[in-house]
């Protein structure tokens, strides 16, 4: 009895010793990507006025639990049984995110008059303000899936040759790291501004060190939602732009002489850019249909 007790716990060290090593190899390999879905979820969980950011926040982050739930389980049905079928959701997803880039540098360039008419949140009645909470939302939920998707294939790939339960146990972990560190480190960001003011309340000496990084803080905050919104456009089109590359077989060799980073940053602009006329032109055709 004691035996085969100790046999059980001594299989648990051994699975969570491969779990451990595992789940380093994964981290590795889904880095990059975890940088680039903070840099666009930062940037998407920004511009709501102070007290609705973090609402917001949570709101998009059990979004982001929920889609975990959805896609760990299909993605172990389709790499046991319909392996083929992850690749044409890659690429799916890939089309979506590269004209949600190209999109936003269109925006910038040629803003709509909507756009760029938008007044400022102070101005709006509550009715509006919840309104673009929800929109924001949704579209931030909906660019968390497809960069889960991303997340856990990856994960999923980097331990094809291990067993099933390590396989769940190491993808799982990643995906949590993917929700629980991604907007804990977004909370972080969006309250700059808050923690600097009480680094510069604890104290009523004037100039002192804490009202000094408290207003670092304050300053630096507009300007990392700046960075991030450039960084995160960027992230779209280099996730986009590394899902065609390496997951289209044509593609393999083209332009060996050229960064890969950069290959995929031009793959996903010229995806997006296509993606995008296709998308206007046809909403053009429709509404004139219509009318």
């Amino acid at each position: 009895m004691a035996s085969g007790i100790f046999a059980i716990l001594d299989d648990i060290a051994t699975l969570m010793d491969d779990v451990a090593t595992m789940s380093k190899v994964a981290g590795k390999k889904t880095a990059g990507l975890l940088g680039d879905d903070l840099a666009v979820n930062a940037e998407k969980a920004s511009g709501f006025i102070s007290s609705r950011e973090l609402p917001v926040l949570w709101a998009i982050t059990k979004g982001s639990f929920l889609n975990k739930l959805i896609i760990l389980p299909l993605a172990f049905l389709l790499s046991a049984f319909l392996p083929s079928a992850i690749i044409v959701i890659l690429v799916i997803g890939g089309l979506y995110l590269a004209y949600e880039g190209a999109e936003k540098i269109f925006e910038y360039f040629f803003p709509h008059s909507s756009t760029a008419e938008k007044p400022k949140l102070e101005k709006l009645s509550e009715e509006e303000i919840l309104s673009r909470e929800k929109e924001k939302i949704k579209s931030a939920i909906l660019t968390d899936f497809i960069l889960s998707v991303e997340i856990v294939i990856i994960a999923l790939t980097s331990v094809e040759n291990q067993e099933l339960l390590t396989k769940i146990l190491v993808v799982s972990i990643i995906a949590l790291i993917a929700t629980v560190g991604v907007y804990g480190i977004v909370a972080l960001i969006v309250r700059m501004d808050d923690y600097g003011l009480k680094l510069i309340a604890l104290n009523d000496r004037e100039n002192s060190f804490s009202d000094k990084i408290g207003n670092f803080l304050i300053n630096a905050l507009p300007k990392v939602i700046k960075s991030l919104t450039v960084i995160g456009t960027i992230a779209l089109l280099l996730v986009s732009g590394g899902i065609f590359v390496h997951n289209l077989h044509f593609m393999e060799g083209l332009f060996e002489s050229l960064p890969g980073i950069l290959v995929e940053f031009l793959t996903g602009m010229v995806v997006g850019s296509v993606v995008l006329l296709l998308i206007k032109g046809g909403t053009k055709v429709w509404k004139s249909i219509k009318s």
